[in-house]
C-alpha cells in the first residue's frame, strides 16, 4: 500500500480543503501514531518518531494512492509539559480541521494506550469526536507491552463506553498485531461510498 506524506500544516490558515476521502488519526501524545503510521505503511521513516511526547506541533495528510484518499495525522493532545499557548493553538488545529474537511471524514481512528487505565483525555476525545458526528474506530496501541488483566479491563471498558461503535482493535507497531484488521477497514471504509457520519 502506497502512501505518501503529501502536507505538513502547523497554521490554521494554511489548513487545506481536501475534496476526497479522509480518516483522521488522533490520539494522546506517546500513544504512538507515528508508529502507527509506519507500521500500517511498512515504511520505517515515513513518519518521524520522538522520544518526546507532544514532538508533533503539525497536521499530517498521508495520502494513500490505492484509495485515492488521505490518512491525517493530528497533533498528540494531552501532554502537560507543553504550555498552554501551544495547546490551545494545537487545540484550533484540530477543530479547524474537522469544520473545514467535515464532509469529506469517513470516519476517525482513536489510538488508545492499551497499557495502561483509560485516561480521562481519551474519553474526552471520544466524546468530542462523538459530538461532531463522526464514527469513531478505536483502536489500542502498544498491546505487546500490555498484560492480559489490562487488555480485558480496556477492551471491556471501550466496549462498554462506545455502545454502538465497531470493537477495539488491538494493535502493536513492533509485532504488527492487527495491521491487518487495520488495512481491512481501510479499505472498507474508503471504498464505501456513503460518507460514515451520523448527521
Amino acid at each position: 500500500m502506497e502512501i505518501i506524506l503529501k502536507y505538513t500544516i502547523y497554521e490554521v490558515e494554511k489548513i487545506p480543503l481536501l475534496e476526497s476521502p479522509q480518516i483522521p488519526i488522533a490520539g494522546r501524545s506517546n500513544v504512538g501514531k507515528s508508529s502507527f503510521i509506519n507500521c500500517v505503511s511498512r515504511k520505517k521513516k515515513l513518519a518521524k518518531i520522538s522520544a518526546t511526547p507532544g514532538k508533533t506541533r503539525s497536521i499530517n495528510f498521508y495520502f494513500l494512492k490505492d484509495f485515492k484518499g488521505y490518512l491525517v495525522d493530528l497533533p498528540g493532545y494531552g501532554y502537560a509539559k507543553k504550555s498552554k499557548k501551544e495547546r490551545k493553538k494545537w487545540a484550533l488545529l484540530i477543530e479547524n480541521y474537522f469544520d473545514k474537511n467535515s464532509q469529506y471524514i469517513k470516519g476517525v481512528i482513536l489510538l488508545i494506550d492499551a497499557s495502561i487505565p483509560p485516561q480521562q483525555a481519551d474519553i474526552t476525545l471520544f466524546n468530542y469526536i462523538k459530538d461532531k458526528g463522526f464514527n469513531i474506530i478505536p483502536v489500542l496501541t502498544k498491546e505487546d507491552k500490555a498484560n492480559m488483566s489490562a487488555k480485558n479491563r480496556n477492551k471491556n471498558f471501550w466496549l462498554d463506553f462506545a455502545s454502538n461503535f465497531i470493537e477495539p482493535i488491538f494493535f502493536s507497531s513492533k509485532t504488527s498485531k492487527g495491521r491487518g484488521q487495520i488495512i481491512e477497514i481501510l479499505n472498507y471504509i474508503f471504498r464505501n461510498k456513503e460518507m460514515h457520519q451520523n448527521h
